[in-house]
């Protein structure tokens, strides 16, 4: 025990971001903690990266004895989709069929990024984890627990939805923020982020905009593939409700939803949790759809329980107490 790695000296959230080619996609991936570690996959949403999930919380988290990994969708950030077709379907006809409940075309799904996420844990040699996923990447993670349920510990969805059609529509100021695509100009595209980013927030805790202006920097400079958000546009739109597919999940599912979410209102969380057997829903007041300094700790006060709930005790910390200052190094976007 004497010659084991500290679990203060492993959980410096700076890891190396790591390259693993698995087939037809590059995933960029960061493993914070300890290999021995029971692991937690974190999937981001919409245009999300892996440094989008701040590094205060990845270090909470594998405190509690975690191994943390982090990584970007295929198309988004460092990570690439080496099948992408040279044209893509318009967003704005896809988006229509969409309205008047036609079939819609995307050359990818959420499915496959579920498989990805699987791929991507094969890779790394661990046949079990904890699956948390945000937004969009919640979505994805619902996916993954029904591919391979016996490699869930445990399912946390934040902020997410079942995509039932008779759902509270997002907030239309928000809707149209999202919308926006095609600007060329630098530094229009990071005003347009930035305006996102802050309509996504709680108007009631002022939005640093330079905090997230560097933040909509720092994602555009690792931005490699133009069309990666589209591409997961498509691939929502294209998404069928998935009630059914939550009846049959069988994972200890934890489901977070704020009471003052702009894109994904309440009552999604309400009803993602009423189809999913046996779930838990936490229902955190004033959070929007973005990570704020002011609701790290409740986030977290949600969360860890469950994760330790679902953890093999022997394999936890042992009395290790969350004491770690919340203050994000850029809030992002779910």
């Amino acid at each position: 025990m004497l010659c084991a790695t500290p679990l203060w000296a492993s959980c410096a959230p700076q890891a190396a971001t790591e390259i693993v080619e698995l087939g037809e996609v590059r995933l960029a991936y960061q493993s914070v903690g300890r290999e021995q570690d029971p692991a937690v996959l974190l999937l981001m949403g919409l245009g999300g990266q892996l440094i989008d999930w701040p590094d205060e919380v990845v270090s909470a988290l594998c405190r509690q004895g975690l191994r943390v990994i982090r990584f970007d969708n295929r198309g988004i950030g460092l990570s690439l989709w080496h099948g992408q077709p040279e044209s893509l379907p318009s967003l704005e006809f896809q988006a229509l069929r969409y309205r008047l409940d036609l079939p819609v075309s995307a050359p990818y799904g959420l499915r496959d990024l579920a498989g990805d996420a699987l791929a991507l844990l094969n890779a790394l040699q661990i046949d079990k984890a904890h699956i948390l996923g945000a937004s969009m990447g919640g979505m994805v993670a619902q996916h993954v627990a029904a591919l391979a349920p016996e490699r869930v510990l445990s399912l946390t969805l934040v902020m997410s939805t079942s995509s039932d059609r008779g759902l509270p529509p997002p907030d239309e100021h928000v809707l149209r923020l999202l919308a926006r695509r095609g600007a060329t100009d630098y530094e229009q595209r990071v005003n347009q982020q930035v305006e996102l980013l802050a309509a996504l927030g709680n108007r009631q805790w002022p939005s640093d905009m330079q905090q997230l202006k560097e933040g909509a920097e720092q994602s555009l400079a690792r931005a490699g593939s133009p069309d990666g958000i589209r591409l997961q546009l498509l691939a929502l739109l294209a998404e069928a409700p998935r009630t059914e597919l939550l009846h049959r999940l069988q994972a200890p599912t934890l489901v977070v939803h704020g009471t003052a979410d702009p894109l994904l209102p309440v009552m999604h969380g309400v009803h993602l949790a009423a189809q999913v057997p046996g779930a838990q829903l936490h229902l955190i007041p004033g959070l929007a759809h973005r990570f704020q300094p002011a609701f790290a700790e409740p986030l977290l006060a949600a969360v860890l329980p469950h994760l330790r709930a679902h953890t093999q005790p022997a394999s936890l910390a042992a009395d290790w107490a969350l004491r770690l200052p919340l203050h994000s190094r850029a809030p992002f976007a779910l």
